[in-house]
């Protein structure tokens, strides 16, 4: 597998270097001839002997602002400032899917300068145009240059240590616990308190997100996403035997996403990124930040509770206003995302129109194996050999590691942060061969970040010389934090059985992002509620949770046996919940103080008294639906088991 896999690393390393991949050589081609052709088209007038508004609105097709020279005097500085404008156009562009903008820019500027041209333009504007184009080109493949060598020795460097990496890994990430059901620990229960707070509030209220924008990472959806994948990870692994208010929470987040204020971003990004001012449907072409995202919440809550009304025809609507919705379910939402890879010329998709994240596209076909698992389809075995090929030809660098960002039209690649660290455990959902061979980079990566704490344990820190600017943000609230990247790199190591690395994270986030706890909830005071989200993720898991909470799910007699239906929230703390089919077992613990607190139980054998064990009450009599109720006095800790009675 080591061999294999090291192969398979300089292989794609050695593609990249060599062939940029076929699909975006082909896609730099057309760029040339579409740039020649803007040329030609730009130096006609000139050659031609047309008026001096035709020859200056001709310059300005060959460079954004490449006409306002030919005006003379103080429109030399036009053109600076129409390639900043031009810059910032672009990053609108990759900020909301605005194709316009830039196209805007630069064909409008080049109508302006026509519309300024006096009966004489200036004859150095044929000097300073190409001179700034032929600077461009020089400063951009310099940086090109340097990215490259710093790549290919970078490559070197991993060959050193990736074998034995990854063989560490293989060994490490197949020791998952023998105990499938855990117990999550008062301190765990503090953190899932901060998800329940949230999640609880009536659909369609935000209090305790943060809102600052819906186009990239402090968006409402990811929030959401976060919160029902952490939910899940509680269900799955901790309480797949209770129901009541932890079911409703997951439904909540599922239908709060379905409220217009969430996902109309794509109304705009349809009108300004595909030209397209008719078919808003979120779940249709492109938009994989939604449909890979939201379908993984929907199937996890569905694999996890045995609950599969999100299958049926309609049961995710997204309605736009009183006259148009759209009517989906966790069926389409998959079939958009195995459509949408099967017409892609790269089979990874677009977010916003145009930009392709490697990333986002391991969402997508998250969705598609959590489907595979609840309905035994064979979507990802389907779509993986291309989407693997590609992402090794297309979107791999000269040092081995994934692209950030592509553009689908251009070919071109944008630097943009995607880390081993940060996200191989949700390749863990679909490939997880393609997970450790990333995460074995990344831990090495990482391993000269362990050093003593101010208490002498272990800690992670990151010398800031060694971080890009990207990676000193919390993409959140795009201000400095460190909480994101902590928490990333805890989710990782504990997906992948590195505990003491997990732990070392762990330790940093406590020390230097303001955990606080109020009320009896746990947060980080210096950080976004989205990295607040990924630090609960990697509080909570343990080896193979991650992959396990999406295509594994539950023991089957989890969904036959005895289940805790109702408990009292905040009063009643839920930290194990499981049934082997005949018994439950439970362990509570009080949230607003030591007492006596009413449960109900449900899926009970009609008319069976049930013995339990750790309160002096002997027994309770299910009801003729399998229902009943029992009080129990809290204090601490408290475990107790259903079984019928002899």
């Amino acid at each position: 597998m080591a061999s294999t896999s090291t192969e398979a690393l300089h292989a794609a390393r050695e593609f990249a270097a060599a062939n940029v991949g076929p699909i975006s050589a082909a896609r730099h081609r057309r760029n040339f001839m579409i740039y020649g052709a803007l040329c030609v088209l730009g130096l006609l007038p000139t050659l031609l002997g047309a008026a001096p508004a035709w020859r200056a609105a001709g310059l300005g097709l060959l460079l954004p602002g490449g006409g306002f020279p030919a005006l003379g005097g103080a429109w030399l500085l036009a053109l600076p400032v129409t390639l900043a404008l031009t810059y910032l156009a672009i990053i609108v562009w990759f900020w909301c899917g605005m194709v316009a903008a830039p196209l805007l820019i630069w064909f409008g500027s080049a109508v302006l300068a026509g519309a300024l041209a006096d009966t004489e333009l200036w004859a150095g504007a044929y000097v300073v145009t190409p001179l700034a184009i032929a600077g461009l080109v020089v400063y951009v493949r310099r940086q090109a240059a340097a990215r490259a060598a710093a790549d290919v020795a970078r490559h070197a460097l991993r060959q050193g240590f990736f074998g034995e990496s990854l063989a560490e890994v293989n060994t490490r990430a197949a020791a998952e616990a023998a105990d499938v059901t855990g117990e999550l620990t008062p301190d765990q229960l503090l953190s899932v308190r901060y998800l329940l707070e949230r999640a609880l509030q009536p659909v369609g209220e935000y209090a305790g997100y943060t809102i600052i924008d819906q186009f990239q990472p402090a968006a409402l959806r990811y929030q959401i996403n976060h919160l029902g994948y952490a939910l899940g990870l509680v269900q799955g692994h901790y309480t797949p035997s209770f129901r009541g208010y932890l079911g409703q929470a997951q439904r909540n987040l599922i239908e709060t996403y379905l409220n217009r204020r969430v996902w109309d971003y794509w109304v705009l990004e349809s009108m300004w990124g595909h030209f397209n001012f008719s078919n808003f449907d979120p779940a249709q072409k492109d938009n994989i930040m939604l449909t890979g995202y939201f379908g993984m919440q929907v199937n996890q809550y569905m694999l996890n509770s045995g609950d599969r009304r999100y299958a049926e025809p309609g049961s995710l609507t997204f309605r736009l206003n009183a006259q148009t919705a759209f009517p989906h379910s966790a069926h389409t939402l998959v079939d958009s995302v195995r459509m949408n890879h099967e017409r892609s010329d790269f089979c990874l998709f677009p977010c916003e129109p145009n930009w392709i994240y490697p990333v986002c596209n391991m969402y997508g076909m998250g969705a598609l194996a959590s489907h595979d698992r609840l309905f035994g389809t064979a979507y990802v075995n389907a779509v993986l050999p291309r989407w693997m090929r590609m992402l090794e030809t297309e979107f791999t660098d000269r040092k081995g590691s994934l692209i950030g960002l592509r553009s689908y039209w251009t070919g071109i690649e944008i630097p943009f942060y995607a880390g081993e660290a940060g996200f191989a455990f949700f390749a863990n959902v679909f490939s997880p061969p393609l997970a450790r061979r990333l995460w074995a980079i990344g831990r090495k990566e990482l391993s000269f970040c362990l050093a003593p704490g101010p208490d002498g344990a272990t800690r992670l820190t990151i010398p800031p010389e060694a971080l890009s600017f990207l990676e000193t943000i919390d993409p959140g609230h795009y201000r400095p934090g460190a909480l994101f990247g902590y928490a990333a790199v805890a989710i990782c190591a504990r997906e992948f059985g590195d505990d003491e690395l997990a732990d070392a994270a762990l330790r940093s986030m406590d020390q230097d992002c303001g955990r606080v706890i109020e009320n009896g909830v746990a947060r980080y005071t210096e950080a976004s509620g989205l990295a607040n989200l990924w630090a609960i993720e990697g509080r909570l898991l343990r080896t193979g949770d991650f992959r396990n909470s999406f295509v594994k799910g539950p023991a089957p007699e989890v969904f036959t046996g005895p289940v805790l239906d109702d408990a009292r929230y905040p009063d009643v703390l839920v930290a194990h919940a499981v049934s082997d089919g005949r018994d439950l077992r439970l362990v509570l613990y009080p949230g607003q103080g030591d007492g006596p607190q009413t449960l109900g139980f449900a899926q009970l054998q009609p008319g069976q008294r049930y013995a339990i064990d750790g309160d002096a009450r002997d027994s309770v009599q299910a009801d003729g639906d399998g229902r009943a109720r029992w009080t129990v006095d809290l204090r601490g800790r408290t475990a107790l088991r259903l079984a019928p009675a002899a």
